[in-house]
């Protein structure tokens, strides 16, 4: 597998950087939730880039309605899709259809959209503390999912402890370039568990392989500092 570690003083300008120029392409984006990307998005917005070609989609969601504090939906548009002056289309998970239905409607609108190979342009990820990458948490049956490109998730394996929605493995693995983006000391731990010198195989995202691509760990000092 192709994969580059590297540490940088400010792996969320990167980010923004990666996904403006992705997006002035036309490319096929993913975006993902939790704290790490929140400041990237910002950023990128910042730029004030011409997303109109390109086309934005989810890692995963909680099954929650759009405007829920604790949507990723919700987030990355407060962050940055309705800061754009010209948008992206964006293919939104519908968590509050729950994680059975929200999963098939996803998986049908990538199908009808781009394939049953997607070859994602730029798929950020982030990685929880757990280790759990999306909404792919360790020791989940999700986990084990290789014919589906996305999934519901009944029990999530940490707060806020509600349904979710995630693409898969198969679907994830597709992404000609992929970034995982980790940040903060109390990621320390967790990063040398998976990207040490042994890695803990059994833990998500040390499971991420792309199959056309190169996977980009950018790290911050204080997420790198136990490696």
């Amino acid at each position: 597998m192709s994969r580059e570690l590297r540490v940088t003083e400010d792996p969320a300008t990167e980010v923004a950087e990666r996904l403006t120029e992705t997006a002035v392409a036309g490319g096929q984006i993913v975006l993902t939730g939790g704290s790490s990307p929140e400041r990237a998005y910002e950023l990128a917005a910042g730029h004030d880039a011409d997303w109109s070609a390109a086309t934005v989609w989810f890692s995963d969601e909680r099954c929650v309605p759009p405007e829920h504090p604790d949507s990723n939906f919700g987030m990355a548009d407060r962050a940055l899709l309705s800061q754009l002056s010209a948008g992206p289309s964006v293919v939104r998970m519908e968590g509050e259809a729950g994680p059975d239905a929200g999963a098939g409607g996803y998986e049908a609108e990538i199908h009808a959209r781009v394939g049953a190979d997607p070859r994602w342009n730029l798929l950020l990820l982030g990685m929880g503390p757990d280790g759990h990458v999306a909404s792919l948490f360790p020791g989940k049956p999700e986990l084990e999912e290789r014919s589906r490109l996305a999934t519901g998730v009944p029990l999530a394996g940490m707060e806020p402890q509600v349904p979710r929605i995630t693409l898969t493995f198969p679907a994830i693995g597709s992404a000609r370039e992929a970034v995982m983006l980790i940040t903060g000391e109390s990621k320390a731990a967790m990063v040398a568990r998976v990207f040490g010198p042994e890695p803990d195989t059994s833990l998500p995202a040390a499971q991420v392989e792309l199959r056309y691509g190169r996977l980009t760990v950018l790290l911050d000092e204080a997420a790198a500092s136990k490696l």
